[in-house]
């Protein structure tokens, strides 16, 4: 069953201390280190701060994944030989582990500055560039991809300001794959307590003042991005199997996070429309704005609002449709909203991520969107903003899905293969946390993760370059435009895989294929139209900036 707790090995329970009296935490927020001391009986631990000097250990390797991933350094698989003692951290010999396994299991021999040749003087530049000044005094330890190694001590509050010099666009490749740590890493079972919040690297290494004992633990970030630090005795996985209940408790308030994802959703797809009336009549085609009631043949009304997110169409016959287009986890919220309810917790998660996995498993793709319809055949989904504790859990659970099963779910009616939501209550009532529920009802599956964009971001040099030297000769009939805003920084474009061209909004990223034509560089445009009127209803027409676009264009002919 796959969301039981793994054992810990044997050799592992004989290495490590059973027991640790306390935990160190630290994180980094506002521009500044804030610590808690966790105690578990046991005289006080000595008090610390930011000058506090902690092991590299193998969270060097983090920053060198930071590093390759966003300049595009090419990091080909690691191909086990059998002969390094690291490699047990990495695959049997013969066999071969990828980026991002190497990142949550800890291959060193992957992350090899020498075997990545990773060039000191661009290691030095990217690194200045994200601290603001060269790497010195407190930074030295970034100064050189060849002093990172584990036996070196840094200050933490130099460790954290690193992790919070990297924006979201640089770490969120990192983040997916350290999800991994709390599933089946050296956190294995602890996402009972984490959901997806933390994303860390763990890293065990010797106590300084004696060689014979060990401190363990991981660093990285919380799910809206604040760095985080935790250490006591034992290895990382003792540290983890330990204190996740407590730790989990003590941690910042976790802000929202931007919504990753696309989701299209047709409304009352069983339920003809006769009209869309707002506060001044019968609503145009178009953006919705405000509050609204909709008129069903059947003779029903329904109360509705929308910030723009709702989009009234006209179909061929001229029959009103309704369409909304959300984030992943407002999606998943507004499910929780029609479907079920949020006054039992455990439930809630529950059902957020079968919801999640029902849409990944029976979403169609278009352009670049996940499509579903609003239906009590497939997902019924609230067509009003999400309330805020349904959006709080669809956070908490961000990216987990249950893996290798077929997911269904129904009100009271439990099957193979599907949760009765009235059964996940009252389980629920009784104390069960949501992945015993989950595997109540789905066993032979297990908890993993799914990309809210379901790409990984492939950078095309080209596209970014043509779009950064075009930029600045658009600005003059920009800034003209209402409700154009300039991205706070420059978009990654990705190379796509299939289907339509697209921009993620919530990543500042832009998905399509390498330049050959003039209608690839209208493309470009137009996506990036989309990410400086994202806060602005003229974003969603279409015929606008498709005009908008190809006029850009040709003011890139009028200056060559």
């Amino acid at each position: 069953m796959g969301f039981a707790r793994p054992a810990l090995m044997l050799a592992t329970l004989l290495a490590t201390p059973a027991f640790s009296a306390s935990l160190d935490v630290a994180w980094w927020r506002d521009g500044k280190i804030e610590v808690r001391q966790l105690r578990q009986g046991g005289t006080a631990p000595p008090p610390f701060d930011g000058a506090r000097q902690v092991p590299l250990a193998s969270l060097w390797k983090l920053f060198v994944y930071v590093y390759a991933s966003d300049n595009k350094v090419a990091m080909p698989d690691y191909r086990c030989g059998g002969r390094d003692p690291e490699e047990v951290y990495c695959c049997d010999a013969g066999q071969s582990i990828g980026h991002d396994a190497a990142l949550a299991q800890s291959c060193g021999p992957f992350f090899s500055p020498k075997r990545l040749m990773i060039a000191p003087a661009s290691w030095r530049q990217y690194w200045t560039g994200r601290l603001g000044s060269a790497p010195a005094g407190d930074f030295a330890w970034l100064a050189d991809p060849a002093q990172l190694v584990p036996k070196r001590t840094v200050r933490l509050d130099s460790l954290l300001r690193a992790l919070d010099s990297i924006p979201a666009a640089s770490r969120v490749d990192a983040e997916a794959a350290l999800l991994r740590v709390v599933l089946d890493g050296r956190g294995a079972g602890t996402a009972r307590w984490f959901g997806s919040q933390l994303r860390v690297k763990t890293y065990s290494w010797h106590e300084q003042r004696r060689a014979d004992e060990r401190i363990g633990g991981a660093a990285g970030w919380l799910a809206d991005g604040t760095p985080i630090w935790f250490g006591g005795a034992g290895g990382s996985s003792n540290v983890f199997e330990q204190w996740a209940p407590r730790l989990a408790a003590s941690l910042p308030k976790v802000g929202a996070a931007d919504d990753g994802g696309c989701v299209v959703v047709d409304y009352f797809k069983r339920y003809p429309i006769r009209a869309v009336r707002g506060e001044r009549g019968v609503a145009a085609v178009g953006p919705l704005n405000g509050r609204y009631h909709v008129q069903f043949d059947n003779g029903q009304n329904l109360a509705l609002r929308s910030s723009g997110e709702l989009m009234l169409l006209q179909e061929k016959g001229g029959r009103p449709q309704l369409r909304g287009r959300f984030g992943v986890n407002e999606y998943v919220a507004r499910v929780l909203d029609r479907e079920a309810s949020t006054s039992e917790p455990e439930a809630a998660k529950a059902l957020a991520i079968a919801a999640r996995t029902y849409l990944q498993q029976n979403a169609v793709t278009v352009a670049g969107c996940q499509q579903i319809a609003d239906s009590s055949a497939t997902q019924r989904v609230s067509p009003s903003p999400a309330t805020p504790a349904a959006l709080a859990i669809a956070r908490w659970t961000d990216q987990l899905i249950v893996d290798g099963v077929t997911v269904r779910y129904h009100s009271n009616q439990a099957s193979e293969g599907t949760m009765a939501w009235s059964e996940a209550v009252r389980q629920a009532k009784q104390g069960k946390h949501y992945d015993e529920l989950l595997a109540a009802a789905y066993p032979g599956g297990a908890l993993s993760t799914f990309g809210n964009t379901g790409a990984r971001c492939r950078r095309l040099a080209q596209n970014e370059d043509w779009l950064a030297r075009s930029v600045p000769r658009w600005q003059r009939v920009l800034l003209r435009e209402a409700g154009y805003e300039a991205p706070p920084q420059a978009p990654l474009v990705c190379a796509l895989q299939s289907g339509a061209p697209y921009s993620e909004q919530s990543r500042n990223r832009i998905y399509m294929r390498p330049l050959a034509t003039r209608e690839d560089r209208i493309t470009l445009a137009h996506e990036y139209l989309h990410l400086g009127l994202r806060n602005h209803p003229r974003g969603q027409d279409e015929e606008y900036v498709e005009r908008l676009a190809r006029r850009l264009v040709d003011l890139n002919l009028e200056a060559l």
